[in-house]
């Protein structure tokens, strides 16, 4: 069983959703057509490879655990989208299976090797094609209020190593020029969403769950107890049961 499989029922329903407006103008940027394939490295319960769907033809979801995949699956089959998914790490991809106009990873990069995923990237996108790193995340401005507290919850809850590792991943993220150097690739524009929307309290107590450091299977008997901490946070936040959160999605494009 894979870090994410015990969070694979929740993560669709409860992360932070990517709007419809960041599709269209991440589409929008790159000229996407029904011409253009794509493929989406760690996808997950393939929020960013179904987002995307409207806008481009052939896509590929690559995924190790099985359980993020028949979320994937079923999320595929609902929205009436044909969706290729492919059971492993992006790094063992064969090398038979074509290049790709747009390549998607979402909070995936710290999870792969780099050196592997450099080599893989230069096979996979094809010559005038383009990386998107995407993200969507709540905003750690102070438009959040209840943000501070709600992680310091789950810091605490969640084990030492494992937080080390979400920070990493934060970091990762945060540097991408570091990643590529030295490859092919460099960063070449970001592009950036803000919406609100309104998320009950119940919801956002369970997101913790969805996060690998904070996941049932990382919390074991404390899940209860760290759910019981966290909601008692949020609600002096919080009218009539419900929260206000201004999300920030981006997309780094990455091209050669």
């Amino acid at each position: 069983m894979g870090r994410f499989a015990s969070t694979a029922s929740l993560y669709e329903h409860l992360r932070p959703p990517y709007p419809s407006e960041f599709f269209r103008s991440v589409a929008q940027k790159l000229g996407l057509s029904k011409r253009c394939g794509l493929i989406d490295l760690g996808t997950g319960p393939g929020l960013l490879a179904l987002g995307f769907a409207p806008y481009v033809g052939r896509i590929v979801g690559v995924d190790p655990e099985p359980a993020m995949l028949e979320a994937a699956r079923r999320a595929a089959a609902n929205a009436g989208h044909a969706l290729t998914l492919i059971e492993g790490k992006a790094e063992t991809l064969p090398a038979d299976i074509g290049t790709f106009d747009i390549v998607t990873i979402g909070r995936a990069l710290h999870w792969m090797d780099r050196d592997q995923t450099l080599a893989l990237l230069d096979r996979l996108v094809a010559r005038d094609g383009a990386i998107a790193i995407c993200a969507s995340f709540s905003a750690t401005d102070g438009r959040n209020p209840w943000l501070d507290g709600y992680n310091e919850v789950r810091r605490r809850w969640s084990p030492a190593q494992l937080w080390e590792e979400a920070g990493r991943g934060t970091r990762t993220h945060r540097d991408l020029p570091a990643f590529f150097r030295g490859s092919a690739f460099q960063p070449a524009e970001l592009l950036s969403v803000e919406t609100s929307h309104a998320v009950s309290v119940q919801d956002l107590t369970r997101r913790t769950l969805t996060y690998s450091s904070s996941s049932p299977d990382a919390l074991g008997e404390n899940v209860e107890a760290m759910l019981h901490e966290v909601e008692e946070r949020l609600v002096s936040f919080s009218r009539d049961g419900m929260i206000a959160e201004t999300i920030i999605s981006t997309a780094q494009i990455v091209k050669r």
